[in-house]
């Protein structure tokens, strides 16, 4: 599984200093003839110029990558990067797009659908149809052997305007994606103690207690860390916890009734309760005290020190390594002895993957480029990364009889650090038949796969999620208006209750203010998309 956070959940809220960038785009892509922006060499190579982002792990030259020199030899598409780390990526290409100097396109470009649109209707970016149809048969094939992603990749107005990825591993409630967050228990600790894994949240809060009182790493000091998390929406939160008390939490607060209807989280009775039962936890002193401001590499940090009694992530590997020291921990029951387990609603779909500029010269040869991307053997390196590499430690080994890529053991490596260094991103697919085929399962994804099949999938409640729905652009507009202060003020409410125990005295004041920055028009717009998006269904 790709686990950079673009594959989990892309942006929905555009920053005003995004919007402000995007308002005065008219006419960055016509007038000027950029020879150096698309070049044909006398060898008939083509040279294009890409914005993209990478990993601080990775090479800074996307060229130094053997994915990519392979490409540039099968295509004869030469590649001029101009590549940036994604801490600084947004701003970059915002700028370079304001400044109408364009490249050929953005590559990882990870677009909202709300500045695709908004930077199609200002002539920056061109549709995409008629290349799919003419120069894209790859590209093509996925759309065929997977239709529901050509509906899902259109526009209300009918046109493609970025290239996307696609990942896919299991259907429904058993697919990859249904559970973001994951909790991962110390069950040495356990072990030490002579506990056994909590199976309620009383039983969770006695747990964490003997964690900060007990020196289970037994050291003699009290350095142990019972509870740690990131607290921002993604896959180091601690919502998971939320279901144990009702409907549970979404990175996007939406989850869908049995009957259709879509439910802001944040406004439930079981948000309340949750919240609460956090701020016990606090009161306690069991959570990490940098878990209200701290970042990926200081929680990474203390996680590989084997610090955490409790900690969220995608991938344990990612945090305290490959080892047996943290298990799963199974969902709770909660107060009513209820256990659930909240379905995300993050499909292996980011839309705004690759973009081609109004700029680009060398429109065919681009899109017979990107459709070498959507080859299944390609894809699968550009995912995770490739074979062959004498340099340093390979994905995969490849057996050309078969024309399959196997999969090596990770021998201890962070999946995450391991696939960033080599992998490529950008638009792709990976379809459930392509395992077995074009692909083995990586072990982490086995692993996993296990989890969600066996611990986590018998206890979702909710039938439905909401689907990928592609809204419009005055929809959208209203959206990221909304979602720029609601969401701001959800999380900022959620800290202060954790550290102040007020939501029970605040929570009426709450529910107005979320009505006064917009909630209701949120509902309505998010309630007619999936009403559109399910009504063939």
């Amino acid at each position: 599984m790709s686990t950079n956070k673009s594959f989990k959940i892309s942006a929905k809220v555009a920053s005003a200093s995004v919007l402000a960038s995007l308002m005065f785009l008219s006419a960055c892509g016509g007038g000027k003839e950029k020879a150096e922006n698309a070049q044909q060499n006398a060898d008939g190579k083509v040279t294009l110029n890409l914005i993209t982002q990478s990993s601080p792990l990775a090479p800074a030259d996307p060229n130094d990558k053997l994915i990519n020199k392979r490409l540039e030899e099968k295509t004869n598409v030469h590649i001029n990067w101009k590549n940036f780390t994604r801490d600084v990526f947004v701003e970059k290409r915002n700028l370079a797009v304001a400044s109408g100097d364009l490249p050929d396109g953005i590559f990882n470009a990870d677009y909202s659908d709300y500045e695709l649109l908004k930077l199609a209707k200002d002539g920056v970016i061109i549709p995409l149809n008629d290349l799919i149809e003419k120069d894209m048969p790859n590209f093509k094939k996925v759309l065929e052997e997977a239709p529901q992603y050509k509906s899902m990749i259109t526009a209300p107005d009918g046109n493609i305007y970025a290239f996307p990825w696609i990942e896919e591993l299991g259907q429904g409630k058993e697919r990859i994606q249904a559970v973001d967050s994951m909790p991962w228990i110390n069950v040495e600790w356990l072990k030490k103690l002579g506990l056994e894994m909590p199976k309620t949240t009383d039983e969770l809060k006695k747990v964490l207690i003997a964690f900060k009182t007990q020196d289970p790493n037994g050291n003699g000091q009290a350095d142990e860390i019972p509870l740690s998390f990131i607290n921002k929406p993604g896959a180091e939160d601690l919502a998971f916890l939320f279901a144990s008390f009702g409907l549970g939490e979404n990175p996007d607060h939406a989850v869908v009734s049995d009957d259709g209807k879509v439910i802001f989280t944040a406004a439930e009775e079981g948000y309340k309760n949750a919240v609460s039962f956090i701020h016990e936890l606090n009161q306690e002193g069991l959570i990490d005290i940098e878990a209200y401001t701290q970042d990926w590499s200081t929680y990474l940090a203390k996680g590989k020190d084997q610090k955490y009694g409790l900690y969220f992530s995608w991938d344990k590997a990612n945090i305290s390594g490959a080892n047996d020291s943290y298990e799963v921990m199974p969902p709770l029951a909660g107060p009513d002895g209820e256990i659930n387990v909240t379905r995300t609603n993050g499909l292996g779909l980011a839309r705004g993957k690759m973009v081609v500029t109004s700029s680009n010269k060398h429109l065919e040869a681009t899109a017979k480029w990107v459709d070498q991307l959507y080859d299944p053997v390609q894809s699968v390196q550009d995912n995770w990364g490739t074979y062959g590499d004498d340099t340093q430690q390979n994905i995969f080994e490849y057996d050309e009889a078969k024309g399959m890529l196997k999969h090596l053991p990770l021998d201890g490596a962070a999946p995450v650090e391991l696939r960033e260094k080599t992998s490529i991103g950008g638009p792709l697919a990976v379809l459930d038949s392509y395992y077995g085929k074009y692909t083995t399962l990586p072990d982490d994804a086995k692993e996993r796969m296990d989890i969600i099949k066996n611990i986590m999938a018998p206890h979702m409640k909710a039938e439905n999620v909401m689907p990928s729905v592609f809204n419009s652009i005055d929809e959208l507009d209203r959206l990221t208006t909304i979602e720029t202060d609601l969401f701001a003020y959800v999380l900022r409410m959620r800290t202060e209750w954790y550290q102040n125990g007020k939501i029970d005295k605040e929570w009426d004041a709450y529910l107005k203010e979320l009505n006064r920055l917009g909630l209701q028009d949120w509902m309505k717009i998010k309630q007619d998309g999936y009403d559109r998006a399910t009504q063939n269904k």
